[in-house]
């Protein structure tokens, strides 16, 4: 089977997890009957497994495939909320929304004044400061494995660059690097067995992981209240706007948001981004003879190829009508960020990865409205950066097997891919 064929559109369900286990080419041909025959189409909600966590069986969801409709729910906060839950299909109980309650899951006004107080922190110094780092530690990172010749590319340099920016940013200290990637692996682990052993309470599992994170934030900002620093923690708590600041719970929940946010799916584009140049030998001679003329095209054509994030979920406001498809208050909404990023009246060639695509208006960042993603530029700086020192350190490296991948309908995640080149 090709990503150019079809399949029949009752033969797969996007709820199934095992569905997500499919090979790649399997699920894009799902993806694109949808769009050609039933671009909102309607599914019963995943079975979850069993906890101590009470969560009811929701009423279902309509899947938005094409990209205008999901441009369009964007962009219209008012009818489209995410104060229910912007990242999870079932709507989320009081004992994560302790923990998840950040920017993702508000709507205004409470989610612009935390968007503003978190944008006031990050001023020109500290951009600047953080762009800084990303060059220096995107070489340390390369530099370290140099000389083995080969490597688990996710766990030993896409994931690093990311964690340690993100730690370095926020002050936490390199003794706990170990721990929060460990967290953020457990929280966006869908419950794949690698990160939450089979048996296991997953629900219990994400929160005991949030738990820790949250710990480690209100330790550092205790010290950063009486002893302030030039890190973001320091900024975040002191950044004051129309007499407004984040209160400590904010800090811990915006801390969550930006590892998931910032770390995870960064590193899940460097990855996809080296197997991608690996199956296109064609595509990355074009890059590399050209390494910083081609790399903005580049890294949104792998951002778009990758779609690091699946979807995210709105909840209808009022009666209203999409694509011709009536929708009903309390209606839930999945936006596919795989599957619009894939979309043929939009992406000529959609399913041919290009480094020199342009236009490229993919929603590999979400699409314009108030959640656009307020990483993306640092995430784009983050995988320029990477790629320069691969192919200056390391400029025959590729990948020497297929990627293992994340079973979750949530991330498309690459959990490990060994990588090689001439020492």
């Amino acid at each position: 089977m090709t990503s150019q064929q079809i399949l029949p559109v009752d033969s797969f369900d996007l709820s199934n997890l095992d569905f997500w286990s499919e090979p790649l080419e399997v699920r894009e041909a799902a993806f694109r009957t949808l769009r050609a025959e039933r671009p909102l189409a309607f599914y019963a909600e995943p079975d979850l497994p069993e906890s101590t966590i009470p969560i009811p069986a929701g009423p279902g969801y309509w899947a938005l495939t094409r990209h205008a409709d999901v441009v369009e729910a964007s962009r219209h906060p008012e009818i489209y909320c995410s104060g229910r839950s912007g990242s999870t299909i079932q709507d989320m109980p009081a004992e994560l929304l302790e923990y998840f309650g950040s920017m993702i899951n508000m709507d205004d006004p409470r989610h612009s004044r935390l968007r503003r107080i978190v944008s006031a922190a990050f001023n020109p110094r500290m951009v600047k400061s953080v762009e800084d780092s990303i060059e220096r530690v995107a070489a340390d990172v390369v530099a370290a494995v140099a000389p083995r010749g080969s490597c688990d590319f996710v766990t030993e340099v896409a994931a690093r660059l990311p964690l340690k920016v993100i730690c370095d940013m926020m002050g936490v200290p390199e003794s706990e690097y170990d721990r929060v990637f460990h967290c953020s692996n457990v929280i966006l682990s869908a419950g794949d067995t690698e990160y939450v052993p089979e048996g296991d309470d997953v629900l219990l599992a994400f929160m005991s992981a949030a738990g820790e994170l949250t710990a480690l934030m209100h330790d550092l900002a205790a010290k950063r209240v009486s002893d302030p620093t030039d890190d973001l923690t320091s900024a975040l708590l002191h950044a004051n706007v129309d007499g407004e600041s984040l209160s400590h719970a904010e800090l811990a929940s915006f801390f969550i948001l930006l590892l998931v946010a910032g770390n995870e799916t960064t590193r899940n584009a460097i990855s996809h981004g080296l197997w991608a140049l690996t199956e296109h030998p064609d595509q990355r001679a074009l890059w590399a003879a050209d390494v910083d003329g081609v790399a903005p095209t580049a890294v949104d054509e792998i951002v778009r190829w990758a779609s690091p994030v699946i979807f995210m979920r709105r909840t209808v406001t009022r009666p209203t009508e999409l694509s011709g498809q009536p929708l009903a208050e309390g209606d839930k909404v999945l936006l596919f960020y795989n599957s619009a990023n894939r979309d043929e009246s939009v992406f000529a060639d959609s399913h041919r990865f290009d480094v020199t695509r342009q236009p490229n208006p993919h929603l590999g960042f979400g699409a314009a409205g108030p959640h656009f993603c307020l990483g993306a530029h640092l995430a784009r700086r983050e995988i320029t950066v990477m790629f320069r020192e691969l192919f200056r350190q390391l400029p025959d490296i590729e990948a020497t097997g297929p990627p293992d991948r994340l079973r979750s309908n949530f991330i498309n995640g690459i959990k490990h891919l060994p990588a090689a080149w001439s020492r």
